[in-house]
């Protein structure tokens, strides 16, 4: 299992958020999806399989959370905003499932990953660790899958 110091390294914006149990929980997100997609290191999982050279995941991650707290500053409605970083945090938590690290080293789309894109595996493992449905939705709903479905403001 991944360790958690080394999800806080990669990932230091998680300690932006000040309820310390959702901060475990995104945390323990992240540990279950390296689990159970065979991951030993975040740093062999690209941000997308789209092309070449796209930079990892938890950079990508990292810009999202940034942007998503840069954004939620300058709104004017009343947003969670512990549920938004967290949402941030975990939007493409399921591509540790959908994407393998492969024999030769390279990255493809896992067999799970065929059946089932990030949004709808990262909002399952979030709901299996026992994060709140609105960051759940948050996840779900932040590709092409939400599109079918009344997002909430944090969604958006």
């Amino acid at each position: 299992m991944i360790a958690t110091k080394d999800i806080e390294k990669r990932l230091p914006e998680v300690e932006w958020i000040e309820d310390t149990s959702l901060r475990k929980k995104v945390i323990e997100t992240w540990q279950r999806a390296a689990e159970r997609g065979g991951w030993k290191n975040l740093d062999d999982v690209p941000f997308t399989l789209l092309f070449e050279n796209s930079g990892l995941l938890t950079e990508h991650t990292r810009r999202v959370t940034k942007l998503v707290k840069t954004v939620m500053e300058t709104r004017e409605e009343k947003l969670n905003r512990d549920y938004l970083i967290a949402g941030a945090l975990l939007h493409d938590v399921g591509k540790l499932m959908e994407y393998e690290l492969k024999e030769d080293r390279t990255v493809g789309k896992s067999e799970f990953g065929k059946q089932k894109r990030h949004p709808v595996s990262g909002s399952e493992l979030a709901k299996e660790a026992g994060l709140p449905d609105e960051v759940v939705h948050i996840i779900y709903a932040h590709s092409k899958e939400g599109d079918s479905i009344e997002r909430s403001p944090e969604a958006i």
